[in-house]
């Protein structure tokens, strides 16, 4: 098992973290606890590189969060043993929907797309404020299959000093996580509903990852092929919906800007985003 796909990638992740932490002299890191299965599995790498005594998790609930994705989140620290704080963030997010901004109303829409990154930023404030008071390294947990099409904020769940999961797709950290449980600690480390719920941003009610995006597996193996083996639209669209092939690859062309303002990571690929993808910014033009 040791020469698995997910044993090889895990302990690439591992062994890059904390070689970072060590030459960039970070002796802790921190990071947002959501109970979703990115920050879970960053958590567990971040333990695992630093000792869990060194890993801080901030817990930043607001009024779309579920119970169970807290108890998923406080479940993890408690198996990790890493330190674990509870930040409600629904005062903050009240405080900013009464600043009058230009004459808008920001609560007058609530859930839509400035008050979701509204969310996000305030969280990455918090996990930032905690990085200065102690010198600890900022994580970043997005993957590379949400970092693709765009689906983080900037200066939100993408601020930090490092992007753990930044070169890894969605469905293979389902499979570390799987791993993890399953053969490497042989015991539920990762909890058995991170691993079987819906992905869910929680920034808006009962909302979800396939709202927006395509089902992971599609969306890997569009974006593995754009990416990784460089085909072409039409040669995708034999084996995928061509709308959806066209509507992924618009999405991937018009987020490098975003791609370009991520923190580093770890480099797993030929094609990792950075200095494995070398792309122009302005891309938005229509595809043929």
């Amino acid at each position: 098992h040791l020469d698995s796909p997910p044993a090889q990638m895990l302990d690439a992740l591992i062994l890059g973290l904390k070689d970072y932490m060590i030459k960039s002299g970070f002796s802790g890191c921190v990071l947002g606890l959501s109970g979703g299965i990115d920050s879970t599995l960053a958590a567990y790498i971040a333990a695992e590189a630093c000792g869990a005594e060194n890993v801080h998790g901030i817990l930043m609930p607001s009024r779309y969060s579920t119970g169970h994705s807290v108890d998923d989140a406080e479940a993890l620290a408690s198996r990790l043993g890493i330190d674990a704080q509870v930040v409600p963030i629904d005062s903050v997010h009240r405080a900013y929907e009464s600043l009058p901004i230009a004459g808008d109303d920001l609560a007058a829409v609530p859930a839509g797309l400035a008050d979701q990154n509204l969310q996000a930023r305030i969280r990455g404030a918090i996990v930032m404020i905690r990085s200065n008071q102690h010198g600890w390294l900022p994580l970043a947990t997005g993957n590379k299959s949400e970092l693709a099409v765009g689906y983080c904020t900037l200066y939100g769940d993408m601020a930090g000093g490092f992007a753990v999961l930044a070169d890894l797709y969605k469905k293979d950290v389902y499979a570390i996580c799987h791993y993890i449980n399953d053969v490497r600690e042989r015991r539920e480390v990762i909890p058995q509903n991170v691993l079987v719920k819906a992905p869910s941003a929680e920034l808006a009610p009962n909302q979800f990852d396939q709202d927006s995006l395509p089902p992971y597996p599609i969306l890997d193996g569009i974006l593995e092929g754009l990416i990784e083996r460089e085909e072409s639209i039409a040669t995708l669209s034999k084996t995928y919906p061509p709308e959806m092939v066209r509507w992924v690859a618009q999405k991937l062309d018009r987020n490098e800007y975003k791609r370009r303002q991520m923190p580093p990571g770890v480099k797993l690929s030929a094609r990792a985003f950075g200095s494995g993808r070398r792309m122009p910014m302005a891309a938005r033009i229509a595809l043929e």
